[in-house]
């Protein structure tokens, strides 16, 4: 069994537009969480979905196995399935361009450190975990629509989920 879990969710208000992405991390031996958020004026909700994922994963101090639970397919779908084609074509797809690849790029070298696995979730389905995550990116989108200067979150918790 997987020790570390993490819930990430992404999202944006327009799309595009304004956008954040938010996860926590739980140490399921101990109860101790980290999460995190942030987010972008001007950005989509694919950007969003990817950039939890990248900073659950920059947020490790060590190669780790590590259970994702994410209620994005297409997230999971890049990194599960579709990502070991596109790199071999050269980051492209067959219609054309393919879109995000720099966070592509990013999330490719950070899967190769880690032991990802992942969990779809549906969404807004009281799933407490997801539920978390996105009251914290919304909250982030909040203080953005707001002008706020300081939006991000991080804060280490105590996961009682």
């Amino acid at each position: 069994m997987t020790r570390i879990h993490a819930y990430t969710d992404g999202g944006c208000r327009g799309n595009p537009g304004i956008g954040a992405w938010a996860f926590i991390l739980i140490d399921t031996e101990t109860g101790k969480a980290l999460q995190r958020a942030g987010g972008e004026r001007h950005t989509t909700n694919n950007r969003m979905e990817m950039m939890a994922a990248i900073e659950t994963l920059r947020a490790l101090r060590e190669a780790s196995p590590i259970l994702i639970h994410s209620d994005s397919k297409y997230l999971i779908d890049c990194c599960s399935s579709w990502m070991a084609g596109w790199k071999r074509q050269g980051w492209k797809r067959k219609g054309g361009e393919l879109k995000n690849v720099d966070l592509l790029k990013i999330l490719d070298g950070l899967l190769v450190k880690h032991q990802v696995s992942w969990q779809w979730v549906k969404g807004h389905s009281g799933n407490a975990g997801n539920d978390h995550v996105d009251g914290l990116l919304n909250t982030v989108m909040d203080r953005i629509a707001k002008g706020e200067d300081s939006y991000r979150i991080d804060d280490r918790v105590i996961w009682q989920g």
